[in-house]
Protein backbone atom coordinates (compact mmCIF):
# COMPACT_ATOMS: atom_id res chain seq x y z
CA UNK A 1 0.00 0.00 0.00
CA UNK A 2 2.69 2.49 1.06
CA UNK A 3 4.22 1.84 -2.54
CA UNK A 4 1.03 2.39 -4.27
CA UNK A 5 1.40 5.70 -2.53
CA UNK A 6 4.54 6.59 -3.21
CA UNK A 7 3.85 5.83 -7.06
CA UNK A 8 0.67 7.87 -6.87
CA UNK A 9 2.86 10.90 -5.29
CA UNK A 10 5.32 10.89 -8.03
CA UNK A 11 2.89 10.65 -10.82
CA UNK A 12 1.17 13.45 -9.33
CA UNK A 13 4.67 15.86 -8.83
CA UNK A 14 5.40 14.83 -12.52
CA UNK A 15 2.23 16.13 -13.75
CA UNK A 16 2.87 19.50 -15.02
CA UNK A 17 0.65 21.85 -13.64
CA UNK A 18 -1.75 23.99 -16.10
CA UNK A 19 -2.70 27.42 -15.08
CA UNK A 20 -5.41 29.43 -16.00
CA UNK A 21 -5.76 32.87 -16.74
CA UNK A 22 -9.09 33.51 -16.23
CA UNK A 23 -9.49 35.89 -19.11
CA UNK A 24 -12.01 35.16 -21.26
CA UNK A 25 -15.83 34.75 -20.88
CA UNK A 26 -16.27 30.59 -20.66
CA UNK A 27 -13.44 31.04 -17.51
CA UNK A 28 -15.10 33.37 -15.06
CA UNK A 29 -19.03 32.90 -16.36
CA UNK A 30 -19.20 30.62 -13.85
CA UNK A 31 -17.30 32.36 -11.05
CA UNK A 32 -19.07 35.41 -11.60
CA UNK A 33 -22.45 33.58 -11.61
CA UNK A 34 -21.44 32.19 -8.31
CA UNK A 35 -20.39 35.09 -6.63
CA UNK A 36 -23.46 37.45 -7.76
CA UNK A 37 -23.99 38.84 -4.02
CA UNK A 38 -20.32 40.06 -4.01
CA UNK A 39 -20.63 42.01 -6.95
CA UNK A 40 -20.37 45.02 -5.43
CA UNK A 41 -20.31 46.59 -1.44
CA UNK A 42 -21.20 49.74 0.07
CA UNK A 43 -19.57 51.43 3.03
CA UNK A 44 -20.16 54.39 5.46
CA UNK A 45 -16.73 56.54 4.92
CA UNK A 46 -15.71 59.68 6.35
CA UNK A 47 -19.42 61.15 5.71
CA UNK A 48 -19.98 59.72 2.22
CA UNK A 49 -20.42 56.28 0.97
CA UNK A 50 -18.28 54.62 -1.05
CA UNK A 51 -19.98 51.96 -3.55
CA UNK A 52 -17.09 49.24 -4.38
CA UNK A 53 -16.52 47.14 -7.67
CA UNK A 54 -13.68 45.33 -6.02
CA UNK A 55 -14.91 42.11 -7.00
CA UNK A 56 -15.77 42.91 -10.44
CA UNK A 57 -12.79 44.17 -11.08
CA UNK A 58 -10.41 40.75 -10.26
CA UNK A 59 -12.38 39.82 -13.32
CA UNK A 60 -12.35 42.31 -15.74
CA UNK A 61 -10.25 40.59 -18.05
CA UNK A 62 -13.63 39.14 -19.42
CA UNK A 63 -15.96 42.05 -19.53
CA UNK A 64 -16.97 43.80 -22.16
CA UNK A 65 -18.08 46.03 -19.76
CA UNK A 66 -19.82 47.10 -16.58
CA UNK A 67 -23.15 48.91 -16.17
CA UNK A 68 -24.67 50.34 -13.11
CA UNK A 69 -27.27 51.99 -11.70
CA UNK A 70 -28.36 54.13 -8.02
CA UNK A 71 -31.63 54.04 -7.07
CA UNK A 72 -32.98 52.86 -10.35
CA UNK A 73 -33.35 49.50 -12.47
CA UNK A 74 -31.67 51.76 -15.89
CA UNK A 75 -28.34 50.50 -15.13
CA UNK A 76 -27.26 53.49 -17.75
CA UNK A 77 -23.95 54.48 -16.22
CA UNK A 78 -20.50 52.61 -17.35
CA UNK A 79 -18.40 51.43 -14.75
CA UNK A 80 -14.62 52.42 -16.05
CA UNK A 81 -12.47 49.97 -16.14
CA UNK A 82 -8.58 49.59 -16.48
CA UNK A 83 -6.93 47.14 -19.32
CA UNK A 84 -6.31 43.68 -18.17
CA UNK A 85 -2.74 43.60 -17.56
CA UNK A 86 -1.97 40.94 -20.61
CA UNK A 87 1.34 39.62 -20.70
CA UNK A 88 2.10 39.46 -17.03
CA UNK A 89 1.50 36.51 -14.72
CA UNK A 90 -1.73 38.09 -13.25
CA UNK A 91 -3.82 39.93 -16.14
CA UNK A 92 -6.63 40.29 -13.92
CA UNK A 93 -4.60 41.98 -10.94
CA UNK A 94 -5.78 45.52 -9.58
CA UNK A 95 -2.51 47.85 -9.30
CA UNK A 96 -2.13 49.59 -6.23
CA UNK A 97 -3.20 52.96 -7.23
CA UNK A 98 -6.66 52.33 -8.47
CA UNK A 99 -9.58 53.08 -6.64
CA UNK A 100 -12.14 50.09 -7.03
CA UNK A 101 -14.85 52.38 -6.04
CA UNK A 102 -17.37 55.49 -6.94
CA UNK A 103 -18.16 58.44 -4.03
CA UNK A 104 -21.92 59.23 -3.06
CA UNK A 105 -23.57 61.18 -0.31
CA UNK A 106 -24.62 59.54 2.96
CA UNK A 107 -27.78 57.78 2.99
CA UNK A 108 -28.00 58.53 -0.80
CA UNK A 109 -27.87 54.50 -2.08
CA UNK A 110 -31.29 52.62 -1.57
CA UNK A 111 -31.01 50.27 -4.30
CA UNK A 112 -28.16 49.05 -7.15
CA UNK A 113 -28.80 47.30 -10.20
CA UNK A 114 -25.21 46.13 -11.91
CA UNK A 115 -25.62 44.75 -15.46
CA UNK A 116 -21.80 42.50 -16.17
CA UNK A 117 -21.27 42.00 -20.25
CA UNK A 118 -18.97 39.35 -20.74
CA UNK A 119 -16.53 39.45 -23.63
CA UNK A 120 -19.13 36.71 -25.21
CA UNK A 121 -21.78 39.13 -25.06
CA UNK A 122 -23.67 37.60 -22.23
CA UNK A 123 -25.42 40.07 -20.45
CA UNK A 124 -25.64 38.93 -16.07
CA UNK A 125 -27.79 41.32 -14.24
CA UNK A 126 -28.49 41.65 -10.44
CA UNK A 127 -30.46 44.09 -8.04
CA UNK A 128 -29.47 44.76 -4.74
CA UNK A 129 -30.90 46.48 -1.96
CA UNK A 130 -28.83 48.46 0.29
CA UNK A 131 -29.14 46.26 3.54
CA UNK A 132 -28.25 43.26 0.97
CA UNK A 133 -24.52 44.80 0.26
CA UNK A 134 -23.98 47.26 3.60
CA UNK A 135 -20.53 46.72 5.38
CA UNK A 136 -20.11 46.84 8.60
Amino acid sequence: MRALCLVAAALLAATPAWPQSFTTAAEIRPIIEATRAAWVALRPWDGKELLYFTHLESWRCSMAEVRFSVNSSAATRVWQMLPCLTGTAQPNAIPADRLPYTELPAGALQTVTVVVVLADGTELRQDYARARILMP
